[in-house]
């Protein structure tokens, strides 16, 4: 009977896992034609305006339905202050400062050469972890962040970076940053699960949308937009953040935060190919040769850090 019991548990739980990756997939989906609906809305649209726009009307969704649901009020009165703080610094770091600079850098450079640099965000994640959590990679770990390296010195290398260029870069670079800490910050206040993924998502939202607002009406002035600008702030809000967010949020309390990053990474083949289809950016072969070895690069990293973490997790039990 114990037996029976322990098996529909763990398919149960299979379950879970198995629909909590689809929807995590599914928002790499909606994020990678993101990429295509800003690069042209960018064409009208100021940056950080755009993305404060978006990510402003995303969040008044969700406080919507935040306010419409019991059990979202419930969970946001009875928060603390260290909780708050934390929203406030989740928003802030995940979404002004990760989607502004992001939205910034799109408008400076080509989306596959934007998604290259973001793609190496779990790279980044394990070199921040030798000095925050004191975790030293492996030597296979090693190899392959040097062969990511090596991608990065192909794409870069033949080409002539002018100072817009150069500046679209240091950008992108912060983007990278910011998205890297975001993902440590973001599973750790998802695991503890102390409000719904709901009401995490249109909280922090909030407050990074307000920042960015100001940020884009002070430094870019308030736009004047056609109807269809409108429509690619409204669909960005509705569908790509609103709802995807929300999943990505749901998904995160059930898969490592290594694993997010694995799903996550699979947005640069997506970007590059609707890229190609819609934006006509058409990578050169030794364009093609770094994508490949930085996308390897990650891959590897990322499959080698799984097994890192699993075996721990196997010794401890």
């Amino acid at each position: 009977m114990q037996q029976e019991e322990n098996e529909i548990q763990t398919r149960s739980s299979f379950r879970t896992y198995l629909i909590a990756v689809l929807l995590a997939l599914v928002v790499t989906a909606l994020w990678a034609s993101s990429w295509v609906i800003i690069k042209f809305g960018l064409e009208e649209i100021p940056p950080v305006t755009f993305a404060g726009l978006r990510y402003g009307l995303a969040a008044a969704i969700l406080l919507g339905l935040i306010l419409a649901n019991k059990e979202s009020r419930n969970a946001v009165r009875k928060q603390h202050r260290r909780w708050w703080s934390a929203m406030v610094g989740y928003g802030t770091l995940f979404v002004t400062i990760t989607q502004g600079t992001q939205f910034l850098a799109l408008s400076l450079l080509p989306a596959i050469t934007v998604s290259l640099i973001l793609n190496l965000t779990p790279i980044v994640v394990l070199i921040l972890s030798v000095g925050l959590l004191r975790e030293r990679p492996s030597l296979d770990q090693i190899g392959f962040i040097s062969l990511g390296i090596i991608g990065i010195a192909i794409y870069f290398y033949p080409k002539d970076l002018g100072e817009l260029v150069l500046f679209g870069v240091l950008v992108t670079v912060v983007a990278l940053l910011a998205n890297s800490l975001s993902a440590v910050v973001g599973r750790a206040i998802n695991r503890s699960r102390t409000a719904p993924a709901l009401t995490i998502t249109g909280i922090s939202m909030t407050f990074g949308a307000l920042i960015l607002l100001i940020w884009g009406f002070v430094t870019e002035g308030v736009p004047a937009l056609s109807l269809t600008s409108w429509t690619y702030i409204i669909w960005l809000s509705l569908v790509n953040t609103a709802l995807a967010f929300t999943l990505w949020n749901k998904a995160m309390q059930y898969i490592r935060a290594i694993d997010m990053s694995l799903i996550q990474s699979t947005m640069m083949p997506q970007i590059i190919i609707l890229s190609v289809i819609f934006l006509g950016e058409i990578p050169t072969v030794l364009d093609w040769i770094a994508l490949s070895l930085i996308a390897v690069s990650v891959l590897l990293v990322q499959v080698s850090q799984a097994r890192r973490v699993s075996g721990k997790q196997t010794e401890r039990n």
